[in-house]
């Protein structure tokens, strides 16, 4: 078959119950939802001609479709904890070509919480099948470390228990170059043979490739320690290429929504019945940052409370609040400062703020905004509201981590 008429659908399977790492599908690495970086991958790779998310939850979806996936709804018989992805992936197809109406040749699985796979991860698997002979392919990794396991109960210990070598014996310490070489499957790709695929359903048949990747990019998020470990490297890893995060040449103003962003969005009332919130000293370090370097500034809100003219004063930035309709109110102020709307940065953390994030060309929401809005966001911060987000923002635009 001529390259042009093969077809090679990635499906990305991104379910909304994660229980160790709740929402986990939309946890930013890198400034970007984690379902969002396996699109934009899977999307730069040569192979791949169509992309598309399962999921159950709405956020997921949003952050799909804007990253530039195709969603298929995920039933609920096939979104539980017990469900297998071959089982997302099978349905998802089947989905596919009922709405494309083409077969696919070659199916790829592709994890999400695999935040550093890349576009050559995703071409190598593809490649291996189409182009290699392979019945199927994944993703490994060189692996050096000697393997043991608890042998308690006498299945391989000592005699009474203890442990034992799996990959080696406990008795001989050969070098690293004089062993064979073990490699790890590191969970982020695999691909298959359509036909044998829906054959066999399972992800292991036939003849299978091994598709060598970076060691240092394997890493799998199950839990809150893999999410921060994530975070911490993906300054390394993701390097200039990945154009996630806004610079001052992206963004000539920036427009802060209040209660939530600027706060943790709990509201404290004395008995008097006078209103208190609490606000972040680095959110007002980062805004006096913005300001010196040029930046437009407006504080935009739905909430009447005077706290919030009275935060602005503080920061002395411009405020517009009690606002019913924000996106007008963000037109008009885009037309009076003579700012084009695709140059502004609007961050936000509720559902009010997405017909904001409809008009601006940085929608940005903080850690602890709602689902749907993360989804929708072009970046995420790793701070919520009210613990440094808006500080955040500002070390994005400067360049620089700001103290």
């Amino acid at each position: 078959m001529p390259p042009s008429e093969r077809r090679v659908l990635a499906v990305i399977p991104a379910r909304g119950g994660s229980k160790g790492v709740p929402a986990k599908n939309l946890a930013a690495v890198g400034g970007v939802p984690i379902v969002a970086r396996a699109v934009r991958e899977c999307l730069a790779g040569r192979l791949v001609t169509d992309v598309v998310v399962s999921t159950d939850d709405a956020g997921i979806a949003a952050a799909a479709r804007g990253a530039g996936a195709e969603v298929v709804h995920r039933p609920p018989t096939i979104a539980g904890d017990t469900a297998t992805s071959e089982a997302a992936v099978l349905h998802a197809l089947d989905a596919y070509e009922a709405m494309s109406g083409a077969p696919a040749d070659v199916v790829l699985l592709v994890q999400c919480t695999s935040p550093f796979l890349t576009r050559d991860d995703v071409d190598g698997v593809a490649a291996a099948v189409l182009d290699d002979g392979a019945d199927t392919a994944l993703t490994v990794a060189a692996f050096h470390g000697f393997v043991w396991r608890d042998g308690a109960d006498g299945a391989g210990g000592d005699e009474g228990g203890g442990g034992f070598g799996v990959n080696h014996d406990k008795s001989y310490r050969p070098r690293r170059q004089d062993r064979p070489q073990d490699l790890l499957e590191t969970g982020a790709a695999y691909a298959m043979r359509v036909p044998g695929f829906r054959a066999e359903k399972h992800r292991f048949f036939g003849r299978t490739a091994l598709v060598r990747t970076d060691p240092a990019r394997v890493l799998e998020i199950d839990d809150p320690h893999d999410l921060d470990r994530a975070r911490a490297l993906a300054p390394l890893l993701d390097g200039p290429r990945a154009g996630a995060l806004p610079t001052r040449e992206d963004v000539d103003a920036v427009v802060l929504d209040f209660d939530g962003t600027q706060t943790d969005d709990r509201v404290l009332i004395d008995s008097e019945g006078r209103e208190l919130v609490a606000v972040h000293r680095g959110d007002g370090l980062g805004t006096a940052a913005l300001r010196r370097a040029g930046l437009k500034l407006l504080i935009l809100s739905t909430e009447k409370n005077p706290v919030v003219a009275a935060r602005a004063r503080k920061l002395q930035v411009p405020v517009l609040h009690g606002i019913d309709r924000k996106d007008l109110a963000l037109k008009q102020w885009c037309e009076e400062q003579g700012v084009a709307p695709e140059r502004v940065l609007y961050a936000g953390n509720d559902v009010n703020d997405l017909s904001c994030f409809d008009l601006v060309g940085w929608p940005v929401a903080v850690a602890s905004a709602h689902d749907v809005v993360r989804g929708a966001a072009r970046a995420v911060t790793t701070a919520p509201g009210g613990f440094g987000a808006i500080r955040e923002i500002a070390s994005w635009l400067l360049g620089k981590e700001l103290s």
